[in-house]
């Protein structure tokens, strides 16, 4: 169904302390994917060259954290719950408030960004410059010297090869009726019906591309307004980005602040949202009244959720067999 992972590597190191790294620092890359694979560990690209992109987006947790806010340089936190970056390619909008419309402009502003890797661009093409082994790989992949183009060109190559569809739910469609257990089957049947869930979480990454206001916005306690904060139009106040959901089981805690540490916590939320957050902004009228699940259908609907999780990471999420 969908596409298959095109790591480098061997995922072997799963279930292991190791860092996934295929391609060794001092390694010369033959290809762009391969140089923006090794851009991608490289703690080069962060003021004090001590974090990389992979400190905060953990191969072994499908290149999410499972930290409530990531640490940048000097432990600060990062504003938001650091989201997945695998199955980004088709993608129209990036980040939780949509700001980057491509993975070019997305991979260039961690690097920038004050409370993650705190490196001006301009000075981290100098750094590049003054490496002779990045020197001679951009002059060689690229015919130019490293630029802030060329490295978002990099960077965004490599990301574009993050793409799962290895999942019990894929061979499933496919035609391996035995690939879902009989929960999970319910489950799907539930996410597409009573529980209203393929109404944002659709398509074959299970994201429509779009941003909704699920609640999670007051004003008071929670004070991110999201979607608004680019755009500035109050209709969007609370907005944020629908996530994919392929992997789900592995990468809490959920939502943008990171509010949620279970997969059940969340399906909790959207069953009664009044009843875990009350006087949410302008909260989307789907939500407008309880989903009424039982017991049983939550269980089913996190079992199918759980289906989503391709078979690289089964086993170091201990994620129930569906």
């Amino acid at each position: 169904m969908k596409k298959s992972l095109l790591l480098m590597g061997s995922l072997s190191v799963f279930g292991l302390s190791l860092a996934f790294r295929p391609i060794a620092l001092d390694e010369e890359p033959q290809t762009k994917v391969q140089l923006g694979e090794k851009l991608f560990f490289d703690p080069i690209l962060s003021s004090d060259r001590t974090i990389s992109c992979a400190t905060c987006h953990k191969p072994e947790f499908a290149f999410a954290d499972t930290a409530k806010f990531s640490r940048g340089v000097g432990g600060k936190l990062t504003d938001r719950n650091t989201p997945s970056a695998m199955n980004l390619v088709g993608r129209i909008h990036l980040f939780w408030d949509g700001r980057a419309s491509s993975l070019e402009m997305q991979a260039l502003q961690p690097i920038a960004a004050p409370n993650e890797m705190n490196l001006p661009i301009a000075e981290a093409v100098v750094r590049l410059e003054q490496h002779p082994g990045y020197a001679s790989a951009f002059n060689r992949l690229f015919k130019q010297k490293p630029s802030a183009q060329t490295l978002a060109e990099a960077l965004s190559a490599y990301e574009r090869t993050l793409e799962t569809g290895d999942t019990p739910y894929d061979r499933f469609v496919n035609g391996d009726d035995a690939a879902l257990s009989a929960s999970a089957q319910r489950g799907r049947l539930l996410f597409i019906g009573k529980a209203n869930c393929a109404n944002c979480h659709a398509g074959e990454d299970f994201t429509a591309d779009r941003f909704k206001n699920i609640g999670l916005y007051d004003g008071k306690t929670l004070q991110d307004a999201g979607r608004f904060t680019v755009t500035k139009d109050s209709t969007q106040m609370g907005h944020f980005k629908v996530p994919g959901l392929r992997n789900v089981a592995i990468t809490p805690p959920y939502m943008h602040n990171g509010m949620f540490k279970t997969l059940r916590q969340v399906l909790d939320y959207y069953n009664q949202p009044d009843a875990v957050v009350k006087g949410g902004h302008n909260r989307d009228l789907s939500l407008s009244t309880p989903l009424n699940l039982n017991e049983a259908e939550l269980t089913d609907l996190e079992s199918f959720l759980q289906a989503l999780t391709d078979d690289r990471f089964t086993a170091k999420a201990n994620v129930t067999k569906p």
